[in-house]
């Protein structure tokens, strides 16, 4: 189910209304929850459900079998099974495919034509962010972080809890699992925050991604952009994809204050970023703790040699490429940010304590737009060949010659969203959001022109699906 569709602004306020009204039984709740979650999650394909169910029964019983355990090996045979479980079957529906066209491609290269059986795999929308949910708890339970649930609905309610089960925010046991294991409390400052935060993601989602979408996707069409036009269809492109995903966020986020539940906060600002180390604490917050947490550390982190710890930065970074999907213009857009960020790292520059920004950081942030931009043309591009074909076409064209019917229906009224949307993000960031929240809106005309704007150009153009979806 989509949260800019009719459907779920229909399905929602029931939810809401039978989980406020089993206010006093928290385990009715958490029932409610995971019947809501399931049909949420049916809604696209309900054969996926047996993926989702399989993955919190895996995790449910190995996270009781560690905690019954003490011999070492038997403990990592059993982490072993999460292991197994959730990376294979995040393997086969994401990257088999992969592998198969490129065990082709290489037998091709010296010769040898082969035929392959095909299959056509279709990928269980957010597989790759419940899979790391449940495999963060097995990971905790076996390093005695946590113990065990002994609450399969409540487990089961943690996995599949519907705001953030397709595309996040990636929650952890130790913040989210024991808000599952005992009674809520929804009050009036949790419902409007949380209403205010829907409305916001709403906004950027309808009025932000949606339109820049519209020239995102002419730049890399085959509208003929060149020069500065291309510019402008990649930096639209990154207005695009940080209006849709932390739009997303926001109404994931939000939703879940309406229920009581507090999600961690996905996206802060990161275009105002000063260098990529800041960039990537302040992008997709979620992900990038995980795979700090669990792969960077493990792999050695910075404790062995200054060698050891730029190769486990670069494969945090590839990895990372590889988990947006199986392709090689992920690899690449990992690899742009890693040999651009190992020279910080030598220099010690991604643990620079955030201070306030100022004017004078103008140029760094800027810099710092322009390398994630570039980043962004491989991530957005159909394959390797469109993308190096991107680059060239952005290097061609400033001269003076016929310029492209860029100008799209309605972008008057989009560049004035952008330049409220701009001066609103510029004032979250530089004077905190419950400053501007709290002090600068109050009452509830704020909801209503987010909403009146939202519909305003949601009825002028097609709605786009949520980029993060196809991941």
């Amino acid at each position: 189910m989509h949260f800019i569709t009719s459907a779920f602004w229909a399905f929602l306020p029931t939810v809401l209304a039978l989980y406020w009204a089993l206010r006093v039984h928290w385990r009715w709740q958490n029932a409610l929850l995971l019947a809501a979650s399931y049909f949420f999650y049916g809604w696209w394909d309900a054969r996926f459900l047996l993926l989702i169910a399989g993955s919190t029964a895996v995790d449910f019983v190995v996270g009781r079998r560690l905690a019954a355990l003490e011999a070492p090996r038997s403990r990592k045979a059993w982490l072993g099974v999460s292991l197994a479980f959730n990376l294979g079957m995040l393997a086969w529906f994401k990257y088999a495919g992969f592998l198969v066209e490129q065990w082709v491609s290489a037998w091709a290269s010296v010769g040898v034509t082969m035929d392959p059986m095909t299959m056509q795999i279709i990928l269980p929308v957010g597989i790759s962010f419940y899979t790391f949910q449940t495999l963060s708890y097995s990971i905790d339970v076996y390093r005695r972080r946590i113990e065990p649930a002994q609450d399969v609905v409540a487990f089961a309610t943690y996995v599949a809890f519907f705001p953030q089960l397709v595309a996040g925010p990636i929650e952890r046991a130790t913040r989210l699992l024991p808000q599952m294991l005992g009674p809520r409390s929804v009050t009036e400052t949790s419902v409007r925050s949380g209403l205010r935060l829907m409305c916001w993601g709403v906004f950027k989602k309808v009025v932000i991604a949606d339109s820049a979408a519209v020239y995102a996707n002419a730049a890399f069409g085959e509208a003929g952009w060149s020069g500065p036009y291309m510019v402008v269809g990649v930096v639209a492109f990154a207005l695009q994809i940080y209006g849709d995903f932390s739009g997303y966020s926001d109404i994931a986020i939000g939703t879940a204050r309406l229920f009581g539940i507090r999600l961690r906060s996905n996206f802060r600002f990161p275009y105002f970023s000063r260098d990529l180390g800041e960039f990537w604490r302040r992008w997709h917050v979620s992900l990038n703790t995980w795979f700090r947490d669990y792969l960077y550390i493990p792999l050695g982190g910075s404790r062995r040699g200054r060698g050891r710890a730029v190769f486990n930065v670069a494969v945090v970074f590839l990895v990372s490429g590889l988990w947006h999907g199986a392709d090689w213009k992920f690899v690449t857009w990992g690899a742009v940010h890693a040999a651009c960020f190992v020279p910080l790292f030598l220099r010690g520059g991604n643990r620079r304590p955030e201070q306030v920004w100022r004017w004078s950081d103008l140029p760094k942030t800027l810099w710092t737009f322009a390398v994630v931009c570039f980043a962004w043309v491989f991530f957005r591009a159909d394959d390797m060949g469109h993308a190096l074909d991107v680059l060239a076409r952005m290097g061609q064209g400033w001269t003076a010659g016929d310029a492209p019917d860029w100008k799209m229906p309605g972008y008057e009224a989009f560049a004035w969203a952008l330049a409220a949307f701009a001066l609103l993000e510029w004032a979250q960031f530089r004077y905190g959001v419950r400053w501007l929240w709290r002090r600068a809106w109050r009452g509830p005309w704020v909801e209503a022109v987010l909403i009146a704007v939202s519909l305003f150009f949601g009825l002028r153009q097609a709605s786009q699906e949520f980029i993060y979806f196809a991941f």
